[in-house]
């Protein structure tokens, strides 16, 4: 078997799947050295740094590269080669030329690998050995959940979060709702640190706490959608509900705490009513300023554009509520606009 010193693969990556991984894998077994160009279009919808970045989650051992390429893709055209290959050519780190072969699944690479003086390497041929495309997974992610690596999972998963004021039933509808979709719910982190902080709970609130309490609450949304078995994850509270303890608590606003929480935004949030009694479980303080504080949440909530759902009576009523709300949701793929590609195929 012919090794060879430098492979090129280029693509959209759009995004990336087991497919990918598989051919940008036998380059790798095949070449001293390997450049993988995510190659983009304007009218597409995931940033080429965020597919670059899955890439080189998953194939570390290939020098990953982005770069915007409009030119209209049309096999038969020599124009729009050439207006391809010079974009491919400009990517090109120049100690890693030449190129000595270029690999790809399809049939356009006999052509670039003309164009790069170098040899066809075709991997998988109509997709028999890794059956899945971009289109496809563009189409319906969950039911090629199987063929994304993790990053990307965490990228289509749909992400609702539960939140309210103490004692009004947030944790019991979360870990409800995620039972009903048999996934294990992101537990609130700010209880845990309640009950192990230094000074415990008599000690004023810092806003260092509060930033450790956001990070730490996002790292496990974030991980929990990598690893959910479905597109969905349920959130017991997430980084806006922090901005709002740390205004009951602190008594100001955090810059940093809602700079965190403006980068991340759910599909949905099911708001869970203060009419219920509210019960003592020796960490709550607010029963007081419960119904403030639902307010606060509300007028929050209606200030950002994520939708919210506020769900009240028993807890039977409000966990067919949430799955009425949630289910269309699961159901609609993460909106993915069209790459630019020529008929009748999925990209290049």
């Amino acid at each position: 078997m012919t090794r060879f010193a430098h492979g090129l693969v280029i693509g959209k990556f759009y995004p990336v799947h087991a497919g990918h991984v598989n051919l940008v894998r036998t380059a790798l077994s095949r070449c001293e050295r390997v450049t993988v160009q995510v190659l983009t279009a304007s009218q597409e919808s995931i940033p080429g740094k965020v597919r670059a970045g899955w890439l080189r989650a998953e194939v570390p051992g290939a020098h990953v590269v982005t770069g915007l390429d409009d030119a209209p893709v049309d096999y038969a055209s020599p124009d729009a080669w050439a207006e391809h290959v010079k974009v491919m050519e400009s990517l090109l780190d120049p100690a890693d030329a030449p190129v000595d072969a270029v690999f790809t699944s399809d049939r356009y690479g006999v052509e670039l690998a003309r164009r790069f003086d170098a040899e066809w390497v075709q991997v998988d041929p109509g997709r028999a050995v890794v059956s899945v495309s971009g289109t496809a997974v563009r189409a319906d992610p969950g039911a090629h959940w199987w063929a994304l690596p993790a990053s990307v999972r965490a990228w289509f998963a749909r992400r609702v979060v539960v939140l309210g004021a103490e004692s009004t039933g947030s944790t019991t509808l979360a870990t409800e709702l995620a039972e009903h979709y048999r996934l294990e719910p992101v537990l609130e982190f700010g209880r845990e640190w309640s009950e192990v902080r230094p000074g415990g709970l008599e000690a004023p609130w810092h806003t260092a706490e509060f930033d450790l309490v956001a990070r730490e609450q996002a790292r496990r949304e974030d991980e929990a959608a990598a690893l959910t078995p479905v597109p969905l994850v349920v959130c017991d509270t997430d980084v806006l509900a922090t901005t709002l303890w740390h205004e009951r608590y602190v008594g100001s606003r955090s810059a940093s705490v809602e700079a965190l929480a403006a980068t991340r935004r759910p599909d949905l949030y099911l708001l869970t009513g203060d009419e219920i009694p509210f019960v003592q479980d020796g960490l709550r303080d607010g029963e007081h300023i419960r119904h403030a504080m639902q307010d606060r949440f509300r007028e929050v909530l209606a200030g950002q554009d994520v939708p919210w759902l506020e769900v009240r009576g028993d807890r039977a009523s409000r966990l067919a509520r949430a799955i009425d709300a949630v289910g269309p949701l699961l159901a609609t793929p993460r909106a993915v606009a069209a790459p630019m590609t020529q008929a009748g195929t999925d990209a290049y």
